[in-house]
């Protein structure tokens, strides 16, 4: 339940910006695994002294020969700065990719594409053990990433309080997300960002900077997609860049595309759908899992547009359609 929650906040910040922008993003996923790994780097700060090395450190630290923290991971041993850290790091990311996509007026499959690329880089990047960013040198773990965490915010990360409390803070993260995302439709913010979605040369030209909107739902939905991950992260208990790959993004626009793109509800019902049926396909038969996602995906482009959510209404439509009486035909006089 706790995943399904994470997933399902990770769909609604990419069916914000999909959904109602009309933004095809593919590094969502990317944005989940930043916030995973910046609430990993606190929670790898309290996993005591290693009996083999002496120090405090991550084990891949004492491998790698550190003997201090590198300057990047300090700030994060604070309770506070790493939550904050949470969404600041990707929307760090979003901000920088986006300013620069957004001000070249690149969209359209040109904007997925480059989205995809953005991720593969970084996926490449964390495999490595340790590299450098403007003179910062990152480590974070290599193929490895983060486990064996031990504590969270003082408590017994395995106890079942902790459990109780990571399951709490999912199902209120998912609710203010959806709150959030219904406040902004009602909005002229939102109103702007849905006209963009339908037609963005009439708003550009309407005298809206569609820059800034865009630019502002993509951060705001990394942000999301951030706090999905840190509340996925301890359920999970470890991260490694297997979690930021292209596919794992492409999951998640199957997830929205399932639920109903562009609907409030939609993506959260995807999200748990798509999760229920893996859990039980990868069991059952495990090496036809990907051949079935592609299947749901074929299906709900050809015949489900609206995704489950739109069911009821097409239904409704063909049933209208097929027990409608004939329209009466003029009689010869």
């Amino acid at each position: 339940c706790i995943r399904d929650s994470a997933y399902a906040v990770l769909a609604m910040s990419l069916n914000l910006l999909w959904g109602y922008t009309g933004l095809l993003c593919l590094c969502q996923g990317l944005f989940f695994a930043l916030g995973g790994y910046a609430f990993g780097m606190y929670l790898m700060q309290n996993v005591g002294v290693d009996a083999a090395y002496g120090t405090a450190l991550p084990d891949f630290m004492d491998f790698l020969g550190y003997k201090e923290l590198p300057s990047i991971w300090v700030p994060f041993g604070n309770p506070i700065l790493a939550v904050l850290g949470i969404m600041l790091f990707p929307g760090l990311v979003a901000f920088v990719f986006g300013f620069l996509a957004f001000r070249s007026r690149i969209k359209g499959v040109y904007f997925s594409i480059l989205t995809q690329a953005l991720t593969y880089a970084v996926t490449l990047m964390f495999f490595q053990n340790e590299f450098n960013i403007l003179g910062v040198k990152f480590a974070f773990g290599g193929n490895n990433g983060f486990t064996d965490f031990k504590e969270i915010f003082g408590a017994d990360i395995n106890s079942a309080a902790a459990t109780r409390w990571i399951f709490i803070a999912s199902a209120v993260l998912m609710l203010s997300v959806y709150l959030l995302i219904s406040f902004l439709l009602k909005t002229k913010f939102g109103l702007v960002q849905q006209a963009i979605r339908d037609s963005e040369n009439r708003v550009r030209f309407s005298g809206y900077s569609t820059t800034t909107y865009k630019l502002f739902i993509f951060v705001l939905s990394a942000m999301i997609a951030g706090l999905a991950g840190a509340c996925f992260l301890p359920q999970a208990g470890g991260i490694n860049p297997g979690e930021m790959t292209p596919a794992k993004s492409l999951d998640v626009v199957v997830w929205v595309a399932l639920g109903g793109r562009g609907t409030k509800f939609g993506p959260i019902l995807g999200a748990i759908v798509v999760s229920i049926l893996k859990s039980y396909a990868t069991r059952a038969f495990p090496d036809s899992w990907l051949i079935i996602l592609g299947l749901i995906f074929v299906l709900v482009v050809l015949f489900m547009p609206n995704g489950l959510v739109g069911l009821p209404a097409q239904f409704r439509a063909l049933k209208k359609r097929f027990s409608g009486s004939p329209s009466a035909t003029p009689s010869n006089a």
